[in-house]
């Protein structure tokens, strides 16, 4: 900039516009993450934390035809793929209050992937998201785009407190999302997250996974639980069942 002044043979100013920073800055490195376009069935927001701070973090869950198996991919770390089988678990052994045929279970296969499969993540805060994900492939209860999520969670439902909540809601609100599910414990951490990183958010503390049911599904699952669910057959396709819906990601 001080170049073109010095060369602007007698210019005193230059008029800063969005084509003049890609001419002086060239291509951006890095995209912003931003929220999903629409609902979806088989997918949740997450919020993670890299070297870079807060980053969007995509959970998307599908079922197949299979036996009951569980694939996890994306390079994720020993804690997280701990917490997708948590989370698959606390699913399974809630299926009747779900709405779930038991069935479904042992006659599909779920595979869990986050994106950007060249990016290591890690940490035990995206049990939230991941619990959505899962629940919703198997109601096929859409979850709602605007909403992103974090926390720990237990095999009763339970979700526990994490870290690096001010990094997490700049990068909810960079990303555009409307709603943020915090861990109650968290609640407390809120007063140092500064007013303009909260305007515009509506950030939740919820204390257990049904709460963040009631905010995140299009449905609660439990209105949904007299009828009945389609169960995946050989002849079924993984279309059929369903339909799922971006630095070192430390949830």
């Amino acid at each position: 900039m001080v170049t073109r002044l010095v060369r602007g043979k007698g210019k005193k100013s230059v008029t800063v516009t969005p084509k003049l920073v890609n001419e002086l800055l060239g291509v951006p490195p890095f995209s912003r993450d931003v929220k999903e376009d629409a609902n979806a069935v088989g997918f949740a927001m997450g919020l993670g934390v890299t070297s870079m701070g807060g980053e969007l973090m995509l959970i998307e869950a599908g079922l197949m035809v299979g036996a009951g198996k569980i694939q996890l991919t994306g390079k994720l770390g020993d804690v997280m793929q701990e917490s997708a089988r948590a989370a698959y678990s606390y699913v399974r052994s809630n299926a009747e209050f779900l709405g779930i045929d038991p069935e479904v279970f042992g006659k599909s296969d779920l595979h869990v992937h986050l994106p950007e499969g060249a990016t290591p993540k890690d940490g035990p805060s995206a049990g939230l998201p991941l619990i959505l994900a899962i629940a919703s492939a198997f109601t096929k209860i859409p979850v709602r785009h605007e909403v992103a999520m974090t926390g720990e969670i237990t095999l009763r439902g339970h979700v526990t407190e994490i870290g690096g909540l001010k990094a997490k809601l700049l990068a909810a609100k960079r990303g555009e999302l409307k709603t943020v599910l915090i861990p109650m414990e968290n609640e407390k951490d809120l007063p140092e997250v500064p007013d303009e990183i909260k305007e515009g958010l509506n950030v939740v503390a919820v204390r257990n996974v049904n709460e963040a049911f009631e905010l995140a599904l299009e449905i609660h699952p439990t209105l949904l639980r007299d009828q009945p669910l389609v169960t995946p057959s050989s002849e079924s396709t993984a279309e059929e069942i369903s339909t799922p819906m971006d630095a070192a990601a430390q949830t």
